[in-house]
């Protein structure tokens, strides 16, 4: 596993992270650096500083050594980190990406199930929890539903970070819901694909083969250069960091951007269906 993924094995609380931030702060600021100054000299960007001094998001392991380096911390901001854990309302076979995700500066996600998690509406996203199996207590639905919406925020705040979503046809023609909420779904669908950092294709049904056959998959891209995979099935999953791995499933993506509708062709296709409902 990659050491960019440390595995929690406690619920988080905001407030573990807001605790980390302030540490990286007075540390930064004893050290006469401003953020600007700062940021290079960790090997970071900007925006990435200021979002863990914020609390809002989650350190790397190599962030956290090299910022202790450069503030001679006398080891108080790598212990700091020790105390850091995974949020709650993440299964735990899916903390390790939910870590790398905030990471990434470029995002690909092939889903032949249901609309990506990125992308959900709350309205969607609570039809899946009260509908999964075993039932979930309704405290249980709120957490997730909380941590849910906590990750959808990663498309739209993260302006810079280059996605790219694959969806197959039938999973947004499937009634999960009542129409409403698919039409509120295909809805929002559309309006994140106008962002400019944003491409969202449609696989059709009349595409048979295709190189997405095996299953969804999910591809990301470290500030450091470095990429990951994750592929899931039921109740596991698998983080990848192979090299060789990984080509090969970049190579299975490309493949299905080429095979899937253009990014025109992709949104006439979903104000089709979405007026058929």
């Amino acid at each position: 596993m990659t050491d960019e993924a440390p595995k929690g094995t406690e619920p988080e609380t905001s407030e573990s992270l807001k605790a980390f931030g302030e540490v990286l702060k007075v540390f930064r600021r004893r050290a006469g650096l401003t953020q600007e100054q700062f940021a290079p000299l960790v090997g970071y960007s900007l925006p990435t500083v200021a979002s863990i001094e914020q609390g809002r998001r989650v350190p790397s392991k190599k962030f956290v050594e090299k910022a202790e380096e450069v503030l001679d911390a006398f080891g108080v901001i790598r212990a700091a980190a020790k105390h850091l854990t995974r949020r709650a309302g993440l299964a735990k076979w899916f903390e390790e990406w939910a870590e790398l995700e905030p990471l990434a500066v470029t995002f690909y996600i092939f889903e032949n199930r249901f609309v990506p998690g990125l992308i959900q509406t709350p309205a969607y996203a609570r039809t899946l929890f009260e509908k999964q199996i075993p039932a979930l207590e309704d405290d249980q639905i709120e957490t997730k539903m909380a941590a849910r919406t906590e990750r959808t925020k990663l498309v739209t705040d993260q302006q810079q970070t280059i996605y790219s979503f694959i969806i197959e046809e039938h999973v947004l023609r499937r009634q999960v819901s009542a129409p409403e909420i698919v039409r509120e779904q295909i809805d929002h669908v559309l309006t994140i694909g106008e962002h400019r950092n944003i491409d969202l294709q449609v696989m059709p049904q009349s595409r048979g083969y295709h190189a997405g056959l095996g299953g969804p998959l999910q591809l990301l891209e470290t500030e450091e250069n470095t990429w990951y995979a994750y592929c899931e099935g039921q109740r596991t999953s698998q983080l990848i960091s192979d090299p060789k791995e990984v080509s090969i499933l970049q190579q299975r993506y490309a493949r299905m951007r080429a095979q899937a509708l253009s990014v025109e062709a992709s949104v006439g296709l979903l104000r089709e269906i979405r007026g058929a409902l």
